[in-house]
């Protein structure tokens, strides 16, 4: 018994020193060292060294507020790029404790002071630099926090603690805002890093409020949110240019994921190429192997149509890393389509196969794109890979899943494609090409002359085959006609023929009455039409026309997607309209003393 006391009371005893050791390194831990060790963290993740940097920050995750979202923002990006339950239920878990500690850290405020703020601004002096860092920090957290939620349950519960989570961290950067325009800084070593971290969280809120149509826009200004595309890259444009402070290189993936991705893939103009460019040329300077910065080297050369440059650019990023293989996963998705570009359908059905084998995104997506890009092969198929078709789209529908409680739009549309596939004796009609159409493709796709032109006699060619059985007892043939007058249409308007477009568009629309499946395709046709129309200069009929495609038509396949596009159109025309008249207005919106909410 004696022994076991002792025993026992040893091993208490080690317990306490190695308590007392980790007091001790939590409180060396002041806000410069976590500040020194975020920034080497992110150096160390962009460089590619991604378990080094995830080291760095777990050991003190419990008692440094840095630490703590840095620990947290790593779950994160695991559990968004795996997409697996575990995953997401980690990174929550790590996130709430990221809140639990920035709490700790945060100043508390009475009862008396919270209703003092009412009638009086706060003296932002009074406070230590620890608490504004932290408020700064709980921002992010619930940020992140947020975004987890809207995907962790199935249910409606889910969307109202994301909601209230989304108006807590808002809460938070109008309080980070304040103390950013109204503290005296003085000679403070640390502005700069909560300045960058302001700057992109402003940001990326607006660009993010700003991108949705004008429906959502309307019910979220109405509950308290509102936003502003011009203010949103502002802020991130003065946060990529703080040189050396900790957020400013995440200020520049916002901006660059933003200009890259969101604008073509959501929104109908092209990004700021030029601004890309210089970004990258800085960050590819301070990153030349990191896989994030070799990718968005790899996506401007991509939206710029140079297919061969963007397809080098891309591999060297993929096999620039093996840890983190998610990241593959991004090259393979837009080599896939890089290749397609080219038609080369057998580079492009082996990425889509890489995906649909490794990636836990969706499978259904990805076994769709596989099945459409080998139905553009289907003559040359052996008996073994046409068996693999058949396969293939029997299993698509058995891949279907729900997120937050939601189907997803393009698995709905890979579901309906899959019964046509079979109703229309195993063939699908230019379905990849379709597809490019409906990711936004051919803005990409149309900037060289030599891509759009043998997409055109390809769609010529299946033009000319589907007249010879006009006369066969085929229920699809105006759905099949109109979708290939659509991709004749897209080809034309980048072949700089817009009259011969805008009939075909007109066609389609005409059409609708006889549609039996398709039914996106006259609203997606109008949409074309009013691009087209403003492209010949006919603003007004322009507008008309895109407010036509927003408001008469209902209940068709990816009906988001289209009004993504409808919002962002008209709000570039009406703001090239209004240019001259409102130019003021968009000086005063910019003014950095305003609050940018």
């Amino acid at each position: 018994m004696e022994i076991f006391k002792f025993i026992t009371f040893g091993r208490e005893s080690i317990k306490d020193i190695e308590h007392d050791k980790e007091k001790e390194r939590a409180e060396r831990m002041d806000l410069a060292t976590g500040i020194d060790e975020a920034k080497l963290a992110v150096n160390l993740f962009m460089n590619n060294r991604f378990e080094e940097a995830r080291v760095l920050m777990k050991p003190w995750a419990r008692e440094s507020f840095y630490h703590a979202l840095g620990h947290g923002v790593f779950q994160f990006l695991e559990a968004v790029m795996t997409f697996e339950q575990q995953h997401i239920e980690s990174a929550c878990q790590a996130l709430e404790q990221s809140v639990e500690v920035c709490n700790k850290f945060r100043k508390k405020s009475s009862m008396y002071e919270s209703l003092g703020k009412i009638v009086r601004r706060p003296n932002y002096d009074l406070l230590r630099e620890e608490e504004i860092h932290a408020e700064l920090c709980y921002a992010e957290c619930l940020l992140l926090r947020a975004v987890l939620t809207f995907v962790e349950d199935e249910n409606l519960i889910s969307f109202v603690k994301g909601g209230l989570k989304m108006r807590s961290c808002l809460n938070a950067y109008k309080e980070c805002w304040h103390i950013l325009k109204h503290r005296n800084w003085g000679d403070s070593k640390h502005k700069s890093h909560f300045e960058s971290g302001v700057r992109m969280g402003v940001g990326a809120y607006n660009l993010m409020i700003s991108m949705l149509p004008a429906r959502i826009m309307k019910l979220l200004e109405f509950i308290g949110f509102s936003g502003n595309r011009e203010t949103g890259l502002h802020q991130l444009d003065i946060g990529v240019n703080l040189r050396g402070s900790l957020r400013q290189v995440l200020c520049a993936m916002v901006l660059l994921g933003y200009h890259l991705f969101v604008s073509y893939v959501l929104g109908y103009g092209d990004g700021n190429l030029d601004l890309c460019e210089k970004i990258l040329k800085q960050q590819l300077a301070n990153y030349p192997d990191g896989v994030w910065f070799n990718f968005f080297q790899g996506r401007l050369e991509y939206v710029k149509g140079h297919v061969d440059e963007c397809i080098e650019w891309y591999t060297k990023a993929w096999q620039s890393q093996s840890e983190w293989v998610q990241f593959h996963h991004l090259c393979y998705w837009e080599l896939m389509w890089a290749n397609c570009f080219k038609q080369n359908w057998y580079a492009s059905r082996d990425f889509a196969d890489l995906l649909l084998h490794e990636s836990r995104w969706s499978r259904a997506i990805y076994g769709y794109q596989k099945a459409s890009f080998m139905c553009m092969i289907y003559e040359r198929l052996g008996s073994e890979d046409r068996q693999e078709l058949l396969q293939l789209f029997k299993d698509i529908p058995t891949w279907k899943q729900r997120i937050a409680g939601k189907s997803i739009p393009m698995e709905k549309f890979a579901m309906k494609k899959c019964e046509r596939f079979f109703a229309q004796g195993n063939r699908l009609i230019l379905p990849a090409i379709e597809l490019l159409y409906l990711w936004n493709g051919f803005k990409v796709l149309g900037k060289q002359m030599d891509l759009v032109q043998p997409l055109h006699l390809l769609v010529e060619k299946h033009m000319k085959m589907l007249e010879k059985d006009k006369d066969k007892d085929d229920t699809f043939y105006t759905d099949n006609l109109c979708l290939l007058l659509l991709l004749k249409g897209m080809c034309l308007q980048y072949m700089h023929s817009p009259m011969q477009a805008e009939d075909s568009f007109r066609k389609v629309i005409s059409y609708e009455q006889d549609l039996v499946s398709d039914l996106y395709l006259p609203p997606y046709a109008t949409y074309e039409l009013g691009i087209n129309l403003w492209a010949q200069g006919k603003r007004d009929q322009a507008v008309s026309t895109l407010e036509n495609a927003k408001n008469n038509y209902k209940g068709y396949a990816l009906e988001s997607r289209l009004h993504f596009r409808i919002h962002s159109a008209l709000a570039d025309l009406k703001s090239f309209r209004k240019a001259d008249s409102s130019s003021q207005g968009t000086l005063n919106s910019l003014n950095d003393n305003n609050l940018p909410f």
